[in-house]
Parts: structure tokens; sequence; C-alpha cells
């Protein structure tokens, strides 16, 4: 039994050790190159005495990222992912956080590196790859080593504009991509089409399982994700057969009718999760892709990603939402209400996950992690930690796990508790709409719409009302040329919020 991540790769590399296993445009990797440049990073950082401690990695998205982070565990350390997208408040923030005695970059991003307020050392990638192999420590490092130690730390939004570190471990990750490897069928041939950038969670579902099968994965350029004729042309250049992406990447595809032009030719497996799939765009995947095989996930960071699958085996109406379905193995749902009970038939309640996929916690934030990290209310006898996702869920006629909204998504307006998840997917459902994005103002309890399609906000306040009662209409909708999107895909609403702000305060 396996208790260490690299374990996939020290097996795959004597099978398949000339194959490619991370690429992009430009580069690419094998096993054998993996292998060996993750393994003189690990020697290197061993032999700086740095052990058991978060390892800053800050390069441009690239397969050398990849090897730093392998090089990172196999050191017996955990990797901190940040990336020049993010604002520098932001990197401060988790500097301050981290407390880091190492970062390693590239040459594009050692100037960048070199301004940040933190007294630790910067190391270059292409030299620390050139360091000598100590395999007697690391073996040591290796066989020192349990389920439970951390391989990484990954930077979400706190409430507060804190990021909170989530700390995942061996154990959480080698459940999640035994059961979702399963549950997706990836194997030796999968050939993988990379999406999310290297800072986020995400890209966990095509890094470690090109590990475990010997696969392949092609990091996307993000620029093509601004063309959808020239993302398609990539996936097909480079026999792109399965795709994990969040649902703007592939609305992006299909509103904007990229298929009339180009159709994926390879893809067979399709994954999306992040947000609700609007069933219009859902459709045209479908359609230009009948005999695809694709499946909704669900899941936060800090249950190691994804924890609910459910496979596409009927069509849907244009208001129904598309499930979240049930649990992976090793993983159960408690769907509890405000009295901290299982929810009824029918009732919604909160999302909560319960089994070896909840995450250790937040790094270096106990008061953080003692909110949502919590003891299964429902077991009183022993300690079990719970996560509580703050989504609220319910379970349809058919037993099928439904997403609601979030805790915080869910407004009180005009007397009223309102999901502005409803609203969007009734804009969503319009021929002409290709996206939209709710928010609520607060202060003068106002709802407010931005879109992305071709009609007028006259047009489609007007076409509202005949699909939503007097008080949900928005009181203020905005067409926009382009949404704003997060640097992991979702819609920005927080972005959105502050256009808005801006806009009113003029």
């Amino acid at each position: 039994m396996q208790n260490h991540v690299l374990d996939y790769l020290n097996d795959t590399v004597k099978k398949v050790p000339d194959k490619t296993a991370f690429a992009n445009e430009k580069d690419a990797i094998s096993f054998r190159q993996l292998y060996d440049r993750h393994r003189s990073i690990a020697s290197f950082l061993a032999g700086k005495g740095i052990y058991k401690e978060p390892v800053v990695v800050f390069m441009n998205k690239h397969p050398n990222t990849i090897v730093a982070f392998f090089g990172v565990i196999a050191a017996g350390d955990f990797y901190v992912p940040i990336d020049e997208e993010m604002p520098r408040v932001r990197i401060d923030l988790i500097l301050d956080n981290l407390k880091p005695r190492a970062i390693i970059c590239d040459e594009k991003t050692k100037a960048i590196a070199e301004t940040f307020s933190f007294d630790g050392e910067i190391y270059l990638y292409d030299e620390m790859i050139g360091t000598a192999c100590n395999e007697i420590r690391l073996q040591e490092i290796h066989d020192l080593a349990i389920d439970t130690d951390p391989i990484y730390v990954v930077f979400t939004s706190g409430s507060t504009g804190v990021p909170k570190g989530v700390v995942a471990c061996h154990r959480s990750v080698l459940d999640y991509i035994e059961q979702l490897s399963e549950t997706l069928e990836f194997n030796e041939n999968t050939v993988f089409g990379n999406q999310t950038p290297l800072y986020f969670d995400a890209c966990l579902k095509e890094l470690y399982p090109t590990l475990k099968f010997g696969a392949t994965t092609y990091l996307i350029p993000k620029s093509l994700f601004m063309f959808p004729i020239k993302l398609v042309e990539f996936l097909n250049e480079h026999r792109i057969n399965t795709i994990c992406w969040v649902v703007s990447a592939l609305t992006m595809i299909s509103a904007f009718g990229a298929f009339e032009k180009v159709k994926p030719e390879y893809l067979h497996t399709i994954a999306f999760g992040s947000e609700v799939f609007p069933i219009k765009q859902f459709k045209i995947w479908r359609s230009v892709l009948p005999q695809a095989k694709f499946t909704n996930l669900y899941g936060p960071t800090e249950g190691t990603g994804m924890c609910c699958y459910y496979k596409v085996d009927r069509d849907f109406a244009p208001d129904e939402a598309i499930p979240i379905g049930r649990p992976f193995k090793n993983t159960e749902i408690l769907l509890l209400n405000e009295k901290n009970e299982r929810a009824g038939k029918g009732e919604a309640g909160e999302i909560c996950i319960r089994g070896t996929s909840v995450t250790l916690g937040y790094y270096n934030n106990p008061g953080k992690t003692a909110e949502v990290f919590v003891q299964n209310p429902l077991n009183t006898a022993y300690p079990e930690l719970i996560y509580r996702t703050g989504d609220i869920g319910k379970y349809n006629e058919r037993g099928e796990l439904m997403f609601v909204s979030r805790k915080d998504y869910q407004i009180k307006h005009m007397g009223h508790r309102i999901e502005l998840g409803e609203i969007e997917v009734n804009v969503n459902m319009m021929p002409r709409i290709q996206l939209s994005g709710c928010i609520y103002d607060n202060e003068k309890g106002k709802i407010v719409l931005y879109y992305v399609g071709d009609m007028e906000a006259g047009e489609l306040t007007k076409a509202l009302k005949e699909k939503l009662p007097r008080y949900m209409i928005p009181n203020y909708v905005k067409k926009l040329d382009r949404m704003p999107l997060t640097p992991n895909g979702k819609i920005d609403r927080v972005y959105l919020k502050q256009s808005y702000q801006n806009n009113t305060e003029k």
C-alpha cells in the first residue's frame, strides 16, 4: 500500500522512462527527466537543511514548475505555489503567514522575488537541477515519511481579506487521486489538457494521475482561453482526450460559436466543476460530442479538491440543474440543518465532508481552522473532524445531491429569501445570453445583474418579468463586452461588486 505520492513516479519511470510526462506549447519533459531533475532539487534542499518546512515555488506556468513541486516533496518539505498574477498584497500576506526559508524561482521571476520582504533565500531552478543526487539522504527522507505529512499548502480567499493556507497531506491526495481516477477511468492513454493555474489545487486532477498511469499532461497557454477556435485547435494538435475544466472555460467555447468552425476530434472525457453549468451551453457540448462522457465534479480545496461526482446519464430541461450526485468512495457527505441534525427528505442543509479527503486545516491559523474543521455533531463518542463547506445542498427525488447555493450567496431582499444563483439560471436560459453574474448591494438593498449577450438591458429585464417573481427582478442591469473572471476561471464577483460600487459612487 502506498503512503507517499511520489511512489507513483518511482513506479512509472521504470515502465515508460522516455514517454512525455508534462509539456506546454514549446517544451516537454519525459518521466526520466522528471525523475532525475526532481531528485536533484530535493538533494539541493536537503543539502541546505531545509526539511519539513514550506518551500515557496514562484515560477511561470511551465513543466519545470511541476518538477519543482515534486522536488520539494522528495526533500520532505511541502510546496506552496504563488504566481505573479497574484496581487502583491496577497503575496506579502502569504509570505508573512509562512515565513519560508526558501523560494524557488526561474529566470523570469527572480527579479520580482528579490523585491519580496522575507528573510529566506532565493534559489534558481536551473542551478538546483545541476545538483548531484544524494541517494542516501533522499532514501532516509522517504523512509521517514508518513502519510499525514503535508505535501502542499494552497491559499484560498478569506472572508476577512486575509488568504487561508489549506494544508493537504499524502493520505488525502492519494485517496483523492485513486477515487477520481477510478470514476473518470484514467489510464496510460489519457492525454490531459490542463486549464487551471498551477497555484490552484484544481491542477491535482492532472498532476498526480499523470504520475500514476504514465499519462501525459499538456499545460494549455492561458492566452488561448481568449481565442476559442485556437484553443480547440490546440486540443486537436496534441490529441488531448481528457479535460477537467471550470465551467466558464467550457462555456467560453460553446457560447462564442467556436464549434461552428472546429470541433474537438479526440475528446472523450469532459469533467467540469466550480460553478453551475448553464444547461443551454451544456446541451451544445453534448450535441457536438455525443459519444463523450460528461461528469460534474464538486468539492472544495479543504476536501482535497473534489469529493462528489455525477456522470451525466440523461437529458435536462432548460430550467433544471445538473446534480453533483454522490460522494466518491471513502467519503461521506453529511447534509446538516440549522439544528446540526441530518436534513430531512427534500430539506436543504449545509454540505459537510467526512473522510480521508478532509485536509489538515489552515496553516498557522488555528482560529479559522476551528471554525470549519469541527467535531462531527452526529458523533459524540470519539473525536472525528468534518469540514463544513458553507455550501447548501439538498437531495432530489432520485436521491442525487443538488447544489443549491453558497451560504453567503443567499440574500434577504424585500422580506424574501432569494438565491442569486436562481436569477443567473433564468438569465442564462435565454437564447441570446452567453453568461451572467449576479451580486447584491447590501447597503442599498439592490439586486445587481451583469451579463454578456445580444440583448439590451431593458429587453432582458422585460423578459425576466415573465420568469421571476417581482421581488427577484434585478434593480440594476448592465451589459458587458466580457465577463471578468478570476485566475482559475470563475466569475469574478468581487470585481463586479467593486465595479458597481465605483459606478454608483460617481
